[in-house]
């Protein structure tokens, strides 16, 4: 028999009535061996989710706000005694909700009481279940500057879940080398899964969420974007970093290391297949070429014109070295015979633009400096592309017929991207043209 690790987000585990189609999922597949459950997430567009609720109550045991801590800790305690009673439940919570309570109020940390809402809801999904529990605290382990030890951490969750036939492990935090609980900064279940799939020896990963798979646009723009059947991981890493969120890219290291597939599932439609993530793909969908499109905005460019700068060896090393000295990250570096253009986020350069540009006339004298802001990235990416001839004429066509200007344009020899630059204003309608030019 395979293994099978699942994990379910906040909106799968909300109340009683989606514990029990969680339940139902775990166990129509006796494969489904280890669960990552998250916190409860919210029950409706106006709810509140669990860890949110957490993060309140240490903000008020930290300024002694008493009756604000007390009210707020009260409707923490009722979500969960709310789903132990819809379940049907034997199980009595209520010594672990007073330490948690008083815990928080002696000050144990933000990371302690943000971690609570994990651990309650994976102790009654395995009693729910009859699964043992694994607390996480015992098996994931950080390092002193809270980067994940993952030598350490898959060598003690590999022998812990020798242990254990069918076990529930909470996400989203883990141990610090003094004994606190640390938190994962982003994506925290997610990448708690990932963990738990790699030292169980998975055959895949099941991510069960409130989507069917990732999506080939963001539905907020494009209405009904197809499902993706298949990405590979440096696809999906591609689309995640200009803004994709259904699984965060962290969360597939060490699962991609390990050459684990992933599955994207939709707890609210478990017969839908979702999306498979592996490692590597031979073929793609003919039908669309490229295989998602995601974008963001926000984004400045720094434009630096100098005669000759082509001849002049070592310009863009001191133009680089000046953004290293400040700190600054930059996104692409699209390039002329005298012009260099270093594109990065706006945000980074709120509050030192002028001393930033005075360091870079300083260093490589240019004849001019302009920047630019309000601009938004886009990026198209698909393993079918370099397969594909005309896929950026049809990029140019989509964008010139929706009446968009392209201001920048960067692919990567991989053939894998192709990178537009296009105002902001423009960025809603410049995905939706690329979009319907390739999904028919």
């Amino acid at each position: 028999m395979g293994i099978k690790t699942v994990k379910f987000g906040g909106s799968s585990l909300c109340d009683a009535d989606h514990f029990r189609m969680v339940a139902d999922i775990i166990k129509s597949d006796p494969e489904r061996r280890y669960v990552v459950p998250s916190a409860p997430g919210k029950r409706s567009k106006d709810d509140i989710k669990v860890t949110d609720m957490l993060y309140e109550c240490y903000k008020f045991a930290r300024e002694r706000m008493t009756r604000e801590f007390d009210a707020t800790y009260e409707k923490i305690c009722d979500r969960y005694n709310g789903i132990i009673s819809g379940l049907g439940l034997n199980f009595d919570i209520s010594g672990e909700l007073e330490y948690i309570k008083q815990a928080i109020l002696m000050r144990a940390g933000r990371d302690f009481a943000a971690s609570r809402g994990e651990y309650l809801n994976s102790l009654i999904l395995a009693k729910y279940l009859g699964y043992d529990f694994i607390d996480a605290e015992n098996v994931i382990f950080f390092k002193e500057g809270g980067n994940i030890d993952m030598e350490l951490t898959e060598s003690a969750l590999s022998y812990e879940l020798k242990k254990h036939e069918r076990a529930v492990i909470p996400g989203f935090y883990g141990k610090m080398p003094n004994d606190t609980v640390k938190t994962f900064s982003r994506g925290g279940s997610d990448i708690t899964g990932s963990i738990v799939a790699l030292a169980s020896g998975s055959d895949l990963y099941e991510n069960w969420t409130d989507v069917s798979g990732v999506l080939m646009a963001d539905p907020r723009i494009v209405e009904n974007p197809c499902v993706i059947e298949k990405i590979t991981y440096r696809e999906l890493r591609e689309l995640s970093y200009m803004g994709a969120s259904v699984l965060h890219e962290d969360a597939t290291f060490p699962v991609r290391n390990a050459g684990i597939p992933i599955n994207v599932r939709n707890t609210l439609r478990p017969e839908d297949p979702g999306t498979m993530i592996v490692k590597s793909a031979k073929g793609y969908d003919k039908k669309h070429i490229i295989t998602g499109i995601a974008g963001k905005k926000g984004f400045s460019v720094i434009t630096i014109e100098s005669d000759m700068m082509n001849s002049e060896v070592g310009f863009g090393r001191k133009v680089l070295e000046i953004f290293e000295e400040f700190g600054l990250s930059f996104e692409h570096l699209p390039s002329g015979i005298d012009t260099m253009s270093v594109i990065l986020a706006t945000s980074e350069i709120e509050g030192r633009e002028d001393r930033l540009l005075r360091a870079l006339k300083h260093s490589v004298h240019p004849d001019s400096i302009t920047v630019e802001k309000g601009l938004a990235l886009i990026a198209v990416v698909g393993r079918g592309m370099v397969k594909s001839k005309g896929t950026a004429a049809r990029v140019f066509k989509a964008c010139t017929e929706a009446d968009v200007n392209i201001r920048m344009i960067d692919q990567g020899s991989c053939e894998l991207n192709i990178i537009l630059g296009v105002n902001e204003a423009d960025f809603e309608a410049a995905v939706g043209a690329i979009y319907g030019e390739f999904v028919h």
